[in-house]
């Protein structure tokens, strides 16, 4: 997959990404990091309140897919306002702190409201354990992610914002698979296209038995 600054007219389809965890867990740092190719110490970057999201082309095997992403607050008196951005979800990134286990041990919780509000079953989701830079106070094992993902029928990827380890794998690998899920996001022909073809061949029929 590569970047691409080609207009989104010429896009194949307009993919919606959703960034979730706990507060603190880098999701802001991770959306900069593959959108912008930048990471701000935490002390530059202010607590996303409600929900913030940025827009990024690529291109996969010669056909341009425009992304939004949308980074969600974590924190628990935001959390109603962002119900209403699961739905229309293709894919969704659970992020959590691997030197955070409390923020590990929340999954469950936000894959539960995961399931609650995306308005497909079909969505791709995908664990992200972030921060493997700070590998001295790692709280949370590569093999508990892994089980945890197993578990919840989820992608798996540990990354780092700060060094830029695995975030690219990360998006590349979830835009994969919903682009290998098309029902997740190729439009069906307007009822109103499909009835006037209806009513041509209706028509068509008539005029060849007068």
């Amino acid at each position: 997959m590569s970047d691409t600054h080609s207009s989104s007219s010429e896009t194949v389809a307009t993919l919606k990404l959703l960034l979730i965890g706990s507060s603190g867990t880098g999701k802001s740092s991770l959306l900069m990091r593959f959108v912008d190719g930048v990471f701000l110490a935490p002390d530059e970057i202010s607590a996303t309140i409600g929900v913030d999201f940025k827009v990024k082309v690529i291109d996969v095997e010669g056909k341009k897919y425009k992304l939004t992403i949308w980074d969600t607050a974590g924190q628990e008196r935001f959390r109603t306002l962002t119900s209403s951005y699961y739905r229309g979800a293709q894919g969704v990134i659970l992020v959590y702190d691997v030197s955070n286990r409390d923020s590990f041990n929340d999954l469950q919780t936000w894959f539960n409201e995961l399931d609650t509000y995306c308005s497909s079953k079909e969505v791709v989701r995908m664990i992200v354990g972030n921060k493997v830079d700070k590998e001295s106070s790692r709280e949370v094992s590569k093999q508990e992610g892994q089980d945890m993902a197993r578990k919840l029928q989820t992608l798996f990827v540990e990354c780092s914002a700060k060094t830029k380890l695995g975030v690219q794998q990360a998006f590349d690998e979830l835009v994969q698979q919903i682009i290998d899920t098309p029902s997740l996001w190729q439009k069906q022909a307007p009822a109103n296209v499909r009835l006037q073809s209806n009513a041509q061949t209706s028509q068509e029929y008539t005029g060849c038995s007068c």
